[in-house]
């Protein structure tokens, strides 16, 4: 039987699983600031479609950001930062208030109600980055989360 390379690379091509893929982005959003404030919080909702994790979310807003967990430490709920957080394939994983987040710090300008802030969501998946482009809702700074 005689093999045809560009029929088994073809067929190889089809059947790898993508070495990463596009995580789906929905509801991102920034809690607003009040004038001077240099901390704010960016929440949302990821699902990668592979196994993935977020290392780093980079905006002009702020100088520095830090991807955050709320957890119960010794009976008291504490927040502290996390090196990344696990996107499981399949599985909508939500930053919000009181749970996983980005808080963003040394804030350039103030957050306004009814702006747009861009955001570039950096993606780790099988070792390769990629990052993902959004645009959060400024959302007041007294309204609770949807």
């Amino acid at each position: 039987m005689k093999l045809h390379l560009p029929m088994i690379l073809a067929a190889a091509l089809f059947a790898a699983p993508a070495a990463h893929a596009q995580a789906d982005i929905t509801d991102p959003w920034i809690r607003a600031t009040v004038t001077e404030q240099k901390v704010t919080g960016a929440f949302m909702k990821i699902t990668s479609p592979v196994d993935a994790k977020l290392i780093d979310v980079r905006t002009a807003l702020a100088g520095r950001t830090e991807i955050h967990e709320m957890a119960m430490i010794d009976g008291t709920m504490k927040m502290r930062q996390i090196p990344n957080l696990p996107l499981p394939a399949g599985v909508t994983v939500e930053l919000r208030p009181g749970g996983f987040h980005v808080m963003l710090f040394e804030l350039t300008t103030q957050a306004k109600e009814g702006d747009t802030v861009p955001l570039t969501l950096v993606i780790e998946t099988g070792g390769k980055q990629e990052t993902v482009e959004v645009s959060a809702a400024v959302r007041p700074l007294n309204k609770p989360a949807p």
